[in-house]
């Protein structure tokens, strides 16, 4: 049987109860679904060794947000996103303590934009609070920083972010990258918060070292928005989906790596990437989404 790719903890979990065909609880495993400013979360609890075996993730906790109705642009769309990623995030980091934001990932390249692309919406305040410190003395530090890739910079994410780690010395670092989906309607319209570190590039097959924890001796949070889907997952779903069965997985790793993504990814990205960044500003800091846009214009 062919192994579906995805980076989703709770799409991880559906395909456990697939392949099992079972309905019952997962041992070691908690789920359950809730509603943030009218969009829903499932929120994945992975509780032992177990569940991390079943579903392959370390242990942790596993929030997705789904994002789907965003895009029918209702009545504040955008600031109820906002504040729905916000909250979510807001519940999982410490109270307080200077946070460095690490945006993972390909600038160049639209699908892998995400990491970029939200940093360029993230309120950096370090510097300012240093500089002024009666003026900004409300303000949380936050530092950000872009990885860039191997291939541009000669560095792994890892090396770097570690280097600058033990440097400014933060009290939690927030990851944030691109992910992959095992079904085309989550594209662009989830977004997956964890406890548990990443693995920067896994949404585009590009696996590198992991920050978490261990590696960085601070707390990691990620955040990723699924931006493709592996072409051999999809086919294996829509066949099946039309009642094909026993597909062999040999027939359907001809795609040598190929990734599906959506036909407006452009905007879907840039659109998506701004409310993971005020997402952020919204768990950081004590500020309205008015204030932010003062702020970072």
């Amino acid at each position: 049987m062919l192994a579906k790719r995805t980076d989703l903890a709770l799409e991880a979990r559906e395909l456990w109860q697939e392949s099992a065909e079972r309905t019952t609880r997962l041992s070691g495993v908690k789920a359950t679904k809730t509603k943030q400013e009218g969009y829903p979360v499932t929120r994945v609890d992975i509780l032992d060794e177990r569940g991390e075996k079943a579903l392959g993730k370390p242990q942790g906790s596993y929030l997705t947000v789904d994002l789907t109705s965003f895009w029918q642009r209702k009545a504040d769309f955008f600031e109820r996103a906002v504040r729905a990623v916000g909250s979510q995030l807001k519940a999982l980091l410490p109270g307080e303590g200077p946070a460095l934001v690490i945006g993972l990932g390909n600038e160049a390249m639209t699908p892998d934009a995400v990491g970029p692309l939200a940093a360029d919406n993230i309120l950096i305040t370090r510097h300012l609070i240093a500089a002024m410190p009666k003026h900004f003395a409300g303000f949380r530090p936050v530092a950000v920083f872009r990885t860039g890739v191997l291939g541009t910079t000669g560095m792994e994410s890892a090396e770097a972010v570690r280097g600058l780690v033990e440097e400014i010395k933060p009290s939690l670092v927030i990851a944030i990258d691109a992910l992959a989906s095992r079904r085309v309607g989550r594209v662009c319209a989830t977004v997956q918060l964890s406890n548990t570190g990443i693995i920067p590039g896994s949404g585009v097959g590009n696996h590198r070292s992991a920050l978490n924890q261990e590696t960085l001796g601070v707390p990691v949070f990620a955040i990723g928005i699924p931006t493709v889907v592996d072409a051999a997952t999809l086919a294996a779903d829509l066949l099946e989906e039309s009642g094909v069965e026993n597909i062999g997985p040999e027939a359907l790793q001809g795609g040598g790596g190929l990734m599906v993504t959506t036909q407006d990814i452009d905007r879907q990205v840039r659109d998506l990437s701004k409310v993971v960044g005020y997402g952020i500003n919204w768990a950081l800091q004590d500020l309205e989404i008015e204030e932010m846009n003062a702020l970072l214009s």
